[in-house]
């Protein structure tokens, strides 16, 4: 799923506003205690809290 160059420099999660990593088809935060992954549906980020993936 590698998003476009530069994309994931300027996305933040919108929970803790941290930085966010690609992983297979979710993009996960990097805060410490948030760890909320957000799915990539159509290669596009759907950076809402609510359909975020809470960690397990």
């Amino acid at each position: 799923m590698a998003l476009e160059a530069g994309l994931l420099e300027i996305l933040a999660c919108p929970a803790c506003h941290a930085p966010l990593k690609e992983q297979d088809t979710e993009l996960i935060c990097t805060g410490q205690g948030c760890d909320l992954a957000y799915p990539v549906r159509d290669g596009i980020p759907v950076l809402l809290v609510d359909e975020a993936r809470r960690p397990e």
